[in-house]
């Protein structure tokens, strides 16, 4: 079971591109809102924090991405298929090299 979960709140077209993708089960409400949940784990969640500082989680341990990144998500979720992404989205989410300038090698 996941510690925490990312919810991503859907307008008129996006639960349309959810049920096409035949996930228009997973679909709950929240916060008077329909939304999907996708389950985040503990070291996932560190990572987050780390990927976007700005990052807050409720006290239900759930949290709303940033614009862009919950744009990334939603794509990965389409393509796939399924609400267990994740593993696979945190690599496009975290960047732990995100603003350091390449170093280079001393000979």
């Amino acid at each position: 079971m996941a510690d925490y979960c990312i919810n991503v709140f859907l307008n008129d077209e996006i639960q349309k591109k959810i049920d096409e993708a035949g996930l228009g089960d997973q679909v709950k409400e929240v916060e008077g809102k329909k939304a999907i949940q996708i389950a985040v784990g503990k070291k996932e969640q560190k990572k987050l924090l780390k990927a976007f500082p700005d990052l807050e989680f409720d006290p239900s341990d759930a949290c709303v991405l940033p614009g862009e990144a919950e744009k990334t998500l939603m794509d990965i979720i389409l393509e796939n298929k399924t609400l267990d992404v994740m593993k696979f989205a945190i690599v496009k989410l975290y960047n732990p090299l995100a603003g350091k300038a390449p170093r280079s090698k001393v000979y």
